[in-house]
């Protein structure tokens, strides 16, 4: 066995969208470490310009791409401008997501509301596998990482939109990895309570102690944690998985109640 191939992304291109903070700031900064050219995908183009300028300082390739993954011109354009730059994509991380955190009340939204999380959540990392598998087939190599979450899994109250959206992402990476094999494996990871922006405002001393007495590793999780596991499934190592969903908890359970 020839263990310096199992981690080396020398020569590949990676996307990943919402790659300018947390998870996916992490995803970007593993992927490059380990030899990938990054496409630093998010909403926030300047945010996206300093995470690749951090990379690049580091001695890695980055580039950023400004893409609202709500809107299909903008897909598109993310894939023309990573083909332009880059010649090819081998990696795709859908990290982008949105809802939750107890603020989905179904006495409080709409169903404009609920079919929102789910066109930002399932309908954009479909839409983004559609575009970027042929390229992948071209390459002969391909790793499709969805970001889901222990909500998919979980019951809690207000939070039936992202929950179920997420247990969308998990059924839609097993069926898919159907579709695009053999050439490219589609797996999914499902983070339990990271220390994320989005989790901080909505975290609490004591919310953060009831979760931690469900966690064995006594610990929240970092973003780099789930960076990780993105790199296990983008590497060559997890060459014989796919249509699998890692959580990533800690071996517990985190919920808000």
């Amino acid at each position: 066995m020839d263990t310096s191939k199992l981690f080396n992304l020398t020569g590949k291109t990676a996307i990943v969208t919402g790659g300018a903070a947390g998870i996916g700031k992490a995803s970007c900064q593993i992927l490059a470490a380990y030899g990938a050219q990054v496409v630093v995908s998010d909403y926030n183009l300047e945010a996206a310009k300093q995470t690749a300028d951090e990379i690049q300082k580091s001695g890695g390739k980055a580039l950023a791409i400004h893409c609202d993954v709500t809107k299909d011109e903008a897909l598109v354009n993310l894939v023309d401008q990573t083909i332009s730059v880059y010649g090819g994509i081998h990696i795709l991380v859908n990290n982008v997501g949105g809802g939750g955190a107890g603020r989905e009340n179904p006495e409080k939204i709409d169903v404009a509301q609920f079919a929102k999380v789910f066109e930002m959540n399932v309908f954009s990392m479909w839409r983004l596998c559609q575009l970027i598998a042929p390229y992948m087939k071209k390459e002969g190599y391909g790793s499709i990482i969805n970001i889901s979450s222990m909500a998919s899994i979980n019951t809690s109250p207000a939070i039936s939109a992202y929950a179920s959206s997420k247990a969308a992402v998990n059924h839609m990476t097993r069926n898919i990895a159907f579709d695009y094999g053999p050439e490219i494996r589609v797996n999914a990871i499902g983070p339990g309570a990271v220390r994320t922006h989005a989790l901080s405002t909505v975290l609490t001393p004591e919310i953060e102690k009831r979760m931690l007495q469900h966690t064995p590793l006594q610990r929240l999780g970092e973003p780099e944690d789930i960076a990780g596991a993105v790199l296990y499934f983008a590497a060559p190592i997890s060459s014989w998985t796919s249509g699998q969903v890692l959580f990533v908890n800690g071996g517990g359970v985190q919920t808000l109640d």
